[in-house]
């Protein structure tokens, strides 16, 4: 049972008299605890809803398209608590963010409905056998799994949860039943690399085509790791045995199934110092979100844009760019690609090093106001400054350090114009354009 705390206005259920504060018990009979279930027995043209005001059940029917909303709102998206994490991974960034931040930052969630929804990766270990067969009866797809190997018992030791590995069973069930599953193997060095990594591969491969793509990514390491697992950082030498060992096996796999299925993550390709590869090799980026492909998407777009959509012409404008250490060649190429197209554009790109989490980390994303300010304060900033919109929460309102984007622009003294990860809208963004 759920509680509604909003009805829209000249919807079908204020038709229907339901009002804010009435609990909503079930639908057709079946019991409603989540989103889940909400959304799967409302996808029917009748509904009857049973409901209760005041301690007081009663019921309505309504009619409707099979898949129309009937305008009911809950305090939360889920209509239930976040799942919290159990396990203590020893790669967990959460476990590595310096203390005083705000508290939402240290929730680490797992949750199976928000991998539906939002995208997340779950361990598997909060799932019951229960809520995998509603996964299975409701048809949840696709899923996103976070493997990181498929040896129980490593995966108990990584993990730090004695259930671990027996969760890894649940794989297995989802894969069998058709569930399309996304799976991430984080790669810590000398625990689930090497002979471990080919065993997970080959695992992950012969569940294909219900696993449809797996991305390898680096442990990401801030500098704050006081009394945690001692983990090291990958050598160039190594990014590329990855990238090679990797290869070897998605290779024959295109060849039979015309999908790689393997894909690492873009800081393999930087800390190796090799060219990323091009747009057909990611497959429609099926790991974009999880940093795979999205230097190469970007600059995919970008020439796009310049084919199809730029009209170059003369522009009287100073932009300024920041960005994290990974993307910074390919602002540079774009800005100077920008400036040749456009007589009077100058472009300015700034690399912003992350002295808040270590130099380590060079993702645009994690970049802090802290230390955008402290590496362009005095810079002559022209008429805009360009950042990623990865830098601030979902809302769009505040940076991780807890500051506004109006503190950061009263600050540099200096408009601030935030940029999705597209390449066609950062060039109109460059020139000025909504």
């Amino acid at each position: 049972m759920v509680t509604i705390t909003e009805v829209e206005r000249r919807s079908r259920a204020q038709k229907a008299k339901i009002k804010p504060g009435d609990v909503l018990l079930a639908i057709n009979g079946n019991e409603i605890q989540d989103v889940l279930d909400y959304r799967f027995y409302l996808a029917e043209e009748r509904v009857l809803l049973s409901l209760e005001r005041n301690g007081k059940p009663y019921a309505v029917t309504i009619k409707k398209g099979e898949y129309d909303d009937i305008g009911l709102g809950f305090e939360t998206a889920l209509m239930d608590r976040k799942q919290a994490c159990r396990n203590k991974c020893v790669f967990c960034f959460i476990d590595q963010l310096p203390p005083g931040m705000r508290d939402t930052l240290y929730f680490k969630d797992d949750d199976a409905r928000l991998s539906f929804l939002h995208g997340n990766y779950i361990t598997l270990t909060n799932l019951s056998d229960r809520e995998v067969e509603r996964i299975i009866r409701m048809h949840i797809s696709p899923i996103n799994i976070s493997v990181h190997t498929t040896n129980p018992a490593l995966r108990v030791e990584m993990m730090k949860n004695k259930h671990a590995g027996e969760s890894l069973r649940y794989l297995y069930q989802l894969a069998e039943a058709g569930v399309e599953i996304h799976g991430q193997i984080v790669l810590c060095r000398g625990i689930n690399d090497g002979k471990e990594l080919d065993r997970t591969l080959s695992d992950l491969a012969a569940l294909y085509p219900a696993v449809s793509s797996v991305s390898v990514v680096p442990a990401g390491l801030t500098k704050h790791r006081e009394g945690l697992h001692p983990l090291t950082m990958f050598t160039p030498a190594e990014c590329a045995a990855v990238i090679e060992q990797v290869d070897a096996v998605a290779g024959p796999l295109y060849e039979k199934n015309g999908s790689r299925l393997f894909f690492c993550g873009d800081e393999f390709y930087l800390g190796a110092g090799r060219d990323l590869p091009d747009e057909e090799f990611y497959e429609g980026y099926p790991q974009l979100e999880n940093g795979v492909g999205m230097i190469t998407s970007l600059r995919t777009e970008f020439a796009d844009w310049q084919t199809y959509d730029a009209a170059p012409g003369e522009c009287r404008r100073t932009v300024s760019l920041a960005t994290g250490v990974a993307a910074y060649p390919l602002l540079c190429e774009i800005a100077h690609r920008m400036e040749k197209a456009f007589p009077g554009l100058v472009v300015q790109v700034y690399e912003i090093k992350n002295r808040f989490f270590g130099e380590s980390i060079t993702v645009a994303g994690l970049l802090t106001a802290g230390d955008i300010i402290e590496q362009l304060q005095g810079q002559s900033l022209g008429d805009e400054l360009l950042l990623p919109a990865a830098v601030l929460r979902s809302e769009g309102d505040l940076f991780l350090d807890d500051k506004t984007p109006a503190e950061v622009e009263a600050t540099l003294g200096c408009a601030i114009r935030f940029v999705e990860n597209d390449g066609a809208a950062l060039a109109a963004a460059i020139l000025g354009e909504e």
